[in-house]
């Protein structure tokens, strides 16, 4: 993929930014809505945070979790990062992969289920809290952005890096 322009990159960045911070708002409100279904004592309340977290897994979670991984996937794929160069994108992205299908798949039946029968489930507060630590650990390799190059990526970085020649002869000069 050729690489993006530079407005076009930083519109792309702003937007992939804004909703995974967002991915990571509704997780955290899912957290508290979760943690307050499960420790209340009172069925009303338990039924309404329920509800709640409907609302936000109904509207909210599929988009802002599509949107994270294709700004992502395209940002990755359109600047010199890369893909599968450096290890910190590539483990984003696998993170990224399942917490978008578990949010989907599994996330938003179990809350549509807590919210039918409107009794306590623990896995409201297990889920949030799996996925609130990922989105954290996430955030953090963005800004540490650790473990150097893949095997893909030195073999990039070396090829790059090697003279280039035309008819078989080396451009370097040699004496």
């Amino acid at each position: 993929m050729k690489h993006l322009k530079r407005p076009a990159r930083r519109a792309l960045l702003v937007l992939h930014v804004a909703v995974s911070v967002a991915w990571l708002g509704l997780s955290v409100g899912l957290l508290a809505l979760g943690i307050t279904a499960w420790t209340t004592g009172d069925h009303s309340l338990t039924e309404a945070s329920y509800r709640a977290m409907k609302v936000f897994a109904d509207w909210l979670l599929a988009p802002v979790a599509l949107v994270t991984l294709v700004s992502g996937l395209v940002l990755s794929l359109g600047t010199p990062w890369g893909l599968a160069r450096h290890r910190w994108v590539w483990i984003k992205f696998w993170i990224t992969m399942a917490t978008a299908a578990a949010t989907v798949f599994v996330l938003r039946p179990e809350i549509e289920q807590a919210a039918a029968a409107g009794v306590r489930d623990i896995s409201l507060v297990a889920a949030p809290t799996v996925s609130t630590t990922a989105y954290l650990f996430m955030t953090a390799v963005s800004v540490l952005k650790p473990w150097g190059l893949t095997g893909r990526g030195r073999r990039l970085r070396a090829r790059a890096s090697s003279p280039k020649t035309v008819d078989g002869r080396s451009l370097r000069r040699t004496a």
